[in-house]
């Protein structure tokens, strides 16, 4: 599925953003006419219970695991329901990625009735019952912060660092984020609940905070992201109450713990919607806290340059996803911060360094400055800067180099980086030909293509010199 990037907007000198097409934002309204969501008498007061000949929410659809959690939880004579994006996304005709319960069982209980079940979280205490690698999340009723015993919730500035309250079925209705996701599925009867006129908001396309929008968002600044990343990848718009405090609390990102941000940063832009999500977090000014040293680079971009690379790389990812091919945050991680790494191996290549000292000092520095903001694990910010190193390696077609480039782990990973440089409007569509067509040829063919590689100058004491790549 390629995304389409949408017509640019200016904001001022050095600034700019883009606003999604009428068509992407508009086309989930078709899919939800076709859906058919149940309507809600509004006159009365949330929240509105739909019994199950109203609503299209069959058990066929639900995970047997996560029906084998609920029933199990009811007959222990515990409440559970289906909760938040699953019910959602059977609302809207989607295959829900996995599914949440809640209850009022507490954790301990819950894992007393699983013994497949571990307890994980310490700002939020879940219950994670395992069955092979589906993982059914099940939580307890939480009440909000303000109703708190004395130790049970802790606040930083109006921020909730910890929040362990349980609660009832009302009270966690209301302390939910969005709208949209305080529908719950009844296991008793099957019928839907809606707290919070969700399904309305469903209908009209809409992501609105549950609350006084500016103060949910200080409880959580990550919320602002969360409702960029549901806008994005269900193609709705957010709320104008729920959009107008944002520009004045777009700096509460940058308190936000980086461990935090990477999961967010997946969600983001591995959600087959990365472009859409990058446009909305340009437009919001989110995308600064997150990526600072790529958003300094795109605030100074060059005849479109670095945006192209971004955007290609991204519609790239969205693509594979929509083909079910694997992606990985290393690949991400190169081409959101190749730009930023580019300028600084320039820089040192300008001192005198070769290219390949440059660009690993470069990838090094840029990988630790990133690590404050997003904390990427080693696995995928190392495999990163290799895909960075191999790209100075592969302008070299002669001698035996390009043999050993072909057989390196990251080789593919490389060539592919290479081959979106090239779209992206740099001079590389020659060098990407010669690779494609030598990865084609044999051992014998691809020897008798490659010419000899250029003798290395001497020093002044006759010792060879290496050659810079």
């Amino acid at each position: 599925m390629g995304a389409v990037l949408g017509s640019q907007a200016s904001t001022g000198p050095g600034e700019w953003y883009y606003t999604l097409p009428e068509e992407s934002l508009n086309s989930a309204q078709s899919a939800l006419t076709a859906r058919e969501l149940p309507s809600i008498d509004t006159t009365t007061s949330l929240p509105a219970v739909i019994p199950r000949p109203e609503h299209t929410i069959s058990r066929t659809e639900i995970s047997k695991n996560a029906l084998k959690v609920l029933y199990r939880l009811k007959s222990a004579g515990y409440q559970s329901f289906l909760v938040g994006g699953g019910v959602r996304d059977l609302l809207l005709g989607h295959e829900p990625k996995d599914f949440d319960v809640v209850t009022d069982a507490r954790p301990e209980q819950v894992k007393d009735l699983f013994r497949n079940c571990r307890l994980i979280g310490r700002r939020f205490r879940l219950a994670h019952v395992h069955f092979g690698r589906e993982i059914v999340e099940v939580a307890t009723f939480r009440a909000h912060h303000d109703s708190a015993e004395a130790g049970e919730a802790e606040t930083v500035d109006g921020r909730i660092v910890r929040d362990n309250v349980y609660g009832s079925f009302d009270e966690d209705a209301a302390r939910r984020d969005f709208t949209i996701n305080s529908l719950y599925y009844d296991i008793r009867d099957f019928s839907l609940v809606d707290t919070a006129g969700g399904l309305d908001d469903l209908k009209s396309g809409l992501i609105r905070l549950i609350g006084d929008p500016a103060t949910r968002f200080r409880e959580d600044p990550v919320r602002m992201l969360r409702a960029v990343r549901f806008a994005a990848k269900l193609g709705f718009r957010l709320h104008p109450d729920t959009e107008r405090p944002i520009p004045a609390l777009t700096q509460l990102l940058w308190e936000v713990p980086p461990a935090r941000l990477f999961d967010e940063v997946l969600k983001l832009f591995h959600s087959g919607t990365a472009v859409q999500a990058f446009e909305l977090l340009r437009h919001y000014d989110l995308f600064a806290p997150i990526f600072p040293a790529t958003d300094q680079c795109l605030q100074e971009q060059s005849e479109g340059f670095p945006r192209v690379l971004v955007a290609k790389g991204l519609a790239n990812t969205d693509a594979r996803i929509a083909e079910g091919k694997p992606v990985t945050p290393a690949f991400l991680l190169a081409v959101l911060l190749w730009e930023p790494m580019r300028r600084r191996a320039d820089a040192y290549r300008d001192a005198g360094h070769s290219v390949t000292v440059a660009v690993q000092q470069a990838g090094e520095e840029v990988m630790v400055e990133q690590a404050q903001r997003v904390a990427v694990p080693r696995r995928f910010s190392t495999v990163a800067r290799e895909i960075w190193a191999l790209q100075p390696r592969l302008a070299v077609t002669t001698g035996k180099r390009p043999l050993r480039v072909l057989e390196h782990p990251r080789f593919r990973a490389a060539y592919d980086f290479l081959l979106l440089r090239a779209e992206a409007g740099d001079d590389l569509r020659e060098l990407c030909d010669w690779w494609t067509r030598f990865q084609e040829l044999d051992d014998s063919e691809r020897a008798g293509i490659l010419k000899p590689a250029r003798p290395r100058s001497r020093g002044r004491r006759g010792r060879r010199r290496p050659a810079r790549d």
